[in-house]
Formats: structure tokens, sequence, C-alpha cells
């Protein structure tokens, strides 16, 4: 046996939706995290809730990025591919490296999965020598997995469902990793189901000594700790994050927090975690539809509480109304957009930056919204705070923007001491008699909050255009021109509240500008980085504040020759920049349901760099 150690190993697990294939990755995410490796995850997975078995379809993968270096993406190419059938490998060989190795459960290429994943007659990439070009370690784990469980109380479907953990001990084995966080939580898990208990610690346990004792697994391998900020740590997945920032917002404020949503993808675990936190005041309500729970949530800000909302892009569409409506009435009010592929239901477990415009423009009327956006996992907690901020200080309902690729992947994230978290000012009336006039305004053209029931604070709600000051309804054309553009300054005026725009990395003179916004950030990191290594004069600038702009956005860019914008989505960020700053900028499009590539970034900006 030899032992390597290694920077950073890329692995990807793959197989069918139902052969726990998120668990198996996650748990290996967990044990990493827990080991001191920096890491980034992607999990990818059909939208069925039980896709067709042993097709292309119906294949479920969780990638993982892990190392003793910074890690800001998932990775570009794997050096190692899990599969537990042939539809698992025919549908993600493309990943692999040349010379990365295959881990292959043997029993998932029988002749019906290879029919099932498209093979015909006797084709079977085992036998065929199209693997040649890599390392291939062959094992029967449902054959090996029975086996160890001969004298288990379970039946077969039972026992088969363990192979996961028979595959995810190998690996462990492979990568020198301890067993102990996954017993553990095995533990946890099936604390009262004792015959499933000991079956999968057996399975994990006979998957680690087959590695240990077989001679086709004869590489092993240490990652070492990374070197990062002293302090605690959690594995964190960016709707995770989501939720504990909506609760320190709460928290900061002293507003309780009223969550109402209606189940969608990817936003529903959002609703999971908040669930579980009534300790902290929240109340979370799971409504009929979409438009029931954002109007159960403008009723909550009414109230005085804080209201929230999640959904995607779907959902956004049938809250469209309701978002123009806490809009006239000028309450607090946050809509979490965690974005999917569209239009319509589209995608709805792929990634896609598809909702910016949506956000910025997306209801009837003169009714300009403000726009925070989150950029990686751990990045969703101060991010939603901002958003909550701005929504509580400004009386304004504000989108939250995260997606599929930022709120189910996962990296390390530092505890914040809670002494460190900013205050969050609620403009609630000081006023205590009749001469409240609710849209009466404050240099920053706010309007002080007025709970019902507060004496002599009586005053008129509704959706109908308001007179200046009073609120009571207005017909009369002057006034509702001069409403129209003091709602619009509002908002313009959250400029002045925000961070100015800085550099993420390069300097401010920079030839190329890479300016982006959302989950682009690891792949433009990490490809820029390099690009600074090699001597490139590049520079990146990721926005979380897009509308409002930072006010020296402007400035910032004109500095630059040229300004490279890539999105997940068909342009939408770039058509704001050029609208608003008359530049030139030149896009860079995916539209494909899945994140770019830090090597896809790297060979756009040579180009542009060295004039093409």
């Amino acid at each position: 046996m030899t032992q390597e150690t290694v920077e950073k190993v890329v692995i990807f697990f793959a197989g069918d939706s139902g052969d726990g294939i998120q668990l198996t990755g996650s748990q290996f995410t967990n044990t990493a995290a827990l080991h001191g490796n920096d890491l980034s995850t992607f999990p990818d997975f059909p939208a069925e809730i039980r896709a067709p078995q042993g097709t292309l379809a119906g294949v479920s993968g969780f990638q993982i990025s892990f190392g003793s270096t910074e890690i800001f993406t998932p990775g570009d190419e794997c050096d190692v591919l899990v599969v537990m059938n042939v539809a698992a490998l025919k549908a993600n060989l493309k990943r692999l490296k040349t010379g990365g190795t295959i881990v292959v459960n043997s029993d998932g290429f029988d002749r019906r999965n290879l029919r099932l994943a498209g093979y015909e007659n006797d084709e079977n990439p085992l036998l065929d020598n199209s693997l040649t070009n890599f390392r291939v370690i062959e094992i029967n784990v449902t054959k090996l997995t029975r086996e160890c469980l001969l004298d288990v109380n379970l039946g077969v479907k039972e026992k088969d469902r363990c192979k996961n953990m028979f595959v995810l001990g190998f690996v462990y084995w492979m990568y020198n990793r301890s067993l102990d966080h996954t017993i553990n939580f095995l533990t946890q898990k099936f604390k009262n189901k004792s015959d499933v208990l000991d079956a999968n610690i057996r399975a994990l346990k006979a998957g680690y000594n087959f590695a240990n004792t077989c001679e086709i697994s004869s590489s092993r391998f240490e990652v070492k700790p990374a070197k990062m900020t002293s302090g605690k740590y959690r594995n964190i997945m960016g709707n995770q994050a989501t939720a504990i920032g909506l609760i320190a917002a709460s928290k900061q404020s002293s507003l309780d927090l009223f969550y109402g949503s209606y189940p969608i993808t990817p936003a529903s675990d959002i609703l999971h975690e908040l669930s579980k936190h009534k300790n902290f005041g929240v109340r979370s309500f799971q409504a009929e539809d979409e438009i029931a729970a954002i109007s159960a949530c403008i009723g909550a800000s009414f109230g005085g509480l804080f209201g929230v909302t999640a959904t995607s892009g779907p959902g956004v569409a049938l809250k469209g109304e309701a978002i123009g409506l806490a809009f006239m009435l000028e309450l607090p009010l946050l809509i979490v957009n965690v974005q999917r592929g569209g239009p319509s239901t589209g995608l709805p477990t792929k990634t896609e930056q598809s909702d910016l415009l949506q956000a910025v423009y997306g209801r009837n009327g003169e009714a300009p919204v403000p726009v925070v956006s989150a950029s990686t996992p751990s990045d969703c907690f101060e991010s939603v705070m901002e958003a909550c901020r701005i929504a509580i200080e400004h009386m304004t309902p504000v989108f939250f923007l995260s997606d599929g690729y930022i709120a189910n992947g996962a990296e390390p994230w530092l505890y914040p001491h809670s002494k460190n978290l900013k205050k969050i000012s609620v403009p609630m009336t000081k006023v205590n008699n009749s001469n409240y006039l609710p849209y009466k305004r404050d240099k920053k053209f706010v309007r002080e909050w007025a709970i019902p029931g507060m004496p002599g604070l009586e005053h008129r709600v509704g959706g109908l255009e308001k007179e200046n000051l009073t609120g009571n309804v207005s017909y009369d054309s002057s006034n509702h021109e001069f409403m129209v553009k003091t709602r619009a300054k509002k908002v313009d005026e959250i400029a002045n509240y925000i961070p100015k725009q800085e550099l993420d990395a390069g300097s401010k003179n920079a030839q190329v500008l890479v300016l982006a916004w959302g989950s682009t950030y690891g792949a433009i990191k990490t490809a820029v980085k390099e690009l600074l290594n090699e001597g490139y004069s590049v520079a990146h600038a990721h926005l979380r504040y897009i509308h409002p702009f930072p006010k020296n956005l402007g400035s910032l860019i004109r500095k630059h020759d040229k300004i490279l914008i890539p999105e997940i989505n068909n342009g939408q960020l770039i058509k704001l920049i050029r609208d608003k700053y008359l530049v030139d900028a030149i896009p860079m499009n995916k539209i494909q349901g899945i994140p770019f590539e830090a090597r896809e970034i790297k060979n756009r900006i040579i180009e542009l760099h060295d004039g093409e």
C-alpha cells in the first residue's frame, strides 16, 4: 500500500435517486469539515421525487472539492468518480479527468441496467476498453453488502439500501477519514430502529475494512487540514445560512419574525429550518398557496412583526401584485427568491440566475424594490441580514436573491459573535396623538411605522394611491406623480446607506474587470486568482447590492478597458449596467442548469486580455 499527501481532491458520487447519494455526499462533506478541510459542494439531483430507476434522467449526483488550501468551487474536473450503476457512469464520465479513478458497483452493470442506460446488444463500458484512460476499481457492492448483513433481520430491499454506506466506508478509507461522525449520525437517525442502525453501521465498517484488505485499493491519500482563521466553524448550506440570518435580523431589530411560505424547490428548506426555532420567537406558516403566503406576511408586518416569505421564480410571479401592495403601503417585507431554471416550472432542481430582471422590474406600475444578492452559501447569512436591515430601516419590501447552487451547496462557516452583529433601527413612530401623519418622511424619505391599536394613530391603508402626508385616498394627478417620484426617491436614497463597491481582487486600473453577482463568485474568484499569479492585468468586483447600485460603481468600472459580465442567464445584469452607466460591457452567458467552471471564466478572460 502507498500513501500520498495531496493538496486538493474532487469526488463525484453518482447513482439512482433512491441510492442515498445525497446522504453519502453530505456525510463525506461533514466529515471533511470536521477534519478541518476547506470545501465546496454541488448537489445535482433530478426534479422527480423518484426518477426512472436505471435511466440517465434518474441519476442523482453530489460533487465535493476539499483540500488543505482555499476552496472556492466544487471543482471543474473530478479526481474520483463513484458510480452505483452504468447510467451514473455514462452521465458523468465527462466530469472525470484523464487518469482519474472510477469506483464502480459492478452489480449495476447487468443486462437490465445496460439497456436502461441506452447500451445495445452486448455493449458494456467495463469490457470494451473505453475506460483505458482511467483507473477502474470494480466492486460488487450489492453482493458484498448483502453478505455482511446475512444475519440482520431485514428484507433484501432494506439491506440494499445500505449500499451507500458500504461505498462511503470504502472512500473514507481511501482518504484516511474517521467513521465516528457518520456512526454518530446514524445512531441519532435510527435510534428507534435498531436493526436498520446495525445494518448501516455494519455496511459502513465493511466497506472500510474491504478497502483496507483488498488489493484493488492499494493507494491511500492524506488531505491535511486547511489553514483558516481561528474560531468555531460549522458546515453550512445556503438555505440554512439564510434561515439563521433571518433569526439574527429578528433579534437585532427586536421584531418577532413571521415566516409565511408555500413549499417550492429549492426554497423549501428555509421553512424546514425556521420551523425548528420557535424558541427564538419565529412564527412559521405553511400557506395553501403563494398568494396566501405573502398576504399573511403583509398582514404580519402591518401588525408589527417582520414579515418574510421565500419562493422561487414561479412563486414570485404569483406574488407580484402583493409585492406591489407592500410597496404601496410602505411596510417592511422580505421576499427571498431561491432562483432556478425557468421559465414556468422550467428546471426545478437546476440552478440559474434567472430572475434578476423580475426582481427589479416585475410588478405593475412604478414599483422599484431594492435587490440584495448572496454570493456563496455562508455569505447568505450576512447578505440576508443586510436585506432585512434595508427592509426595516427604509420601510420597503426588499428582494433577497439566492439560487439552487448556493441554497444546496455547502462550505465551512465561521460562527460570528452576536455582539459583533449590527443593530437594526426600527422607525417606529414616537407620536402618540392625532398629529400623526402616516406618510410624513424623514431625511431618508422613510415614513414612520404605526402599529394598529396605538391610541391616536388611526390611518388609512390599502393599494389605492395615497395623498401625501395623510395617506387618504387620492386620485389627484399631480399628487400621484409626486408620490410615484417620492417612493422611487426613497429607494434611490438607499445608495447613501450601503457600502461603496470594492474590488474582490486585482487593481483598480486593471485591463479587464470581471463584474458579476450571485453564485458565479467561486468560479470567478478561482479564475482571477490564477490569472493574477500568472501576471495578467485583471480585477474582480462582485455585487451584493444590485438595486440601487453602490454610489461609486460607475466610477469604479470606467477605470477598466474591458468589462466582462458572466451570468447564468441570457444577460440580465448586463442590461442594467449598460442602461445605468452607458458602458460597452461584454456578456458571458451559460444557461445549462449548471454553474460556470473556473476554466471557462479563465479562458474567456485570457481571450479579452489578449485582444480577441
